[in-house]
């Protein structure tokens, strides 16, 4: 499985920013989806997950603000973020599994996209 991640980049507190992950390698209808992140000197979290059923999961940090959606006939997953905050501050990841265990870190990584959100 490879995952390309883009659409990070520099937003204002209060805005908002789109991410995209294009996967390719598996079948990707049968697999679940998700969205990581870590921001500098922490360690890597959960952020959004969408199973391949459609159920969708949040940290409650970015319940309210996140949005996470697949697209199975583009292959692609997509994390509509608005509401920004300094603190979502973070290179996210792309993330491809089997299991929908989200507190587990397993599966197929993508390369990280940086996000930057000043106040």
């Amino acid at each position: 499985v490879q995952l390309q991640a883009s659409g990070g980049g520099l937003g204002q507190a209060g805005g908002s920013l789109r991410l995209s992950c294009a996967a390719s390698g598996d079948p990707f209808s049968r697999r679940a989806m998700g969205w990581y992140r870590q921001a500098p000197g922490k360690q890597r979290e959960f952020v959004a997950g969408v199973t391949n059923g459609g159920r969708m999961d949040y940290a409650d940090s970015v319940k309210g603000r996140f949005t996470i959606s697949r697209d199975n006939a583009k292959n692609t997953i997509y994390l509509q973020m608005i509401s920004l905050k300094p603190e979502d501050t973070a290179v996210y990841y792309c993330n491809s599994r089997l299991t929908q265990a989200w507190t587990t870190q397993v599966g197929y990584w993508g390369q990280g996209t940086q996000v930057t959100v000043s106040s």
